[in-house]
């Protein structure tokens, strides 16, 4: 469901944890091959093939949905992506943790306000942004 990608985040680096999100997806990929997946999922073909080969840069979250929602013993896209945002509103909750307080500690270049927006879903969040904001809430959940 990609936060569960790696059993434990904290101990990642950002780029290790969005490899591992990356890894869930290319194996959903390898099983449907990239045609069907794109299609299926409504993601370019390029962007399958990509995806199969290695990293994709700036996939967002809800086409990462789309892809692990092809895997049928998975929920579908819309039910993947409300329970990760409700994962990582319980991580901010649990670490006491604001938005302010999220873009002042990952290197996104994001305010305060944008990482609400994504979190929130009101813009889009890409892998890459999703990796950092868990991975500093699970760190700061784990001291």
């Amino acid at each position: 469901m990609l936060y569960d990608a790696a059993t434990d985040p904290a101990a990642l680096t950002p780029e290790a944890l969005r490899e591992a999100y990356e890894a869930q997806l290319r194996a959903v990929v390898t099983d449907t091959r990239a045609e069907t997946a794109a299609e299926a999922a409504s993601i370019d073909v390029d962007t399958a093939e990509a995806l199969a080969a290695g990293p994709v840069p700036d996939l967002s979250v809800e086409d990462a949905a789309a892809v692990l929602a092809l895997d049928e013993d998975r929920p579908d896209a819309e039910a993947i992506v409300l329970e990760l945002r409700d994962h990582l509103l319980m991580a901010m909750t649990t670490g006491v943790v604001d938005v302010d307080t999220i873009a002042a500690n990952v290197d996104l270049g994001l305010s305060g306000q944008e990482v609400q927006q994504a979190l929130e879903g009101r813009t889009t969040m890409t892998l890459e942004q999703l990796a950092a904001i868990q991975q500093y809430l699970a760190a700061r959940n784990d001291r």
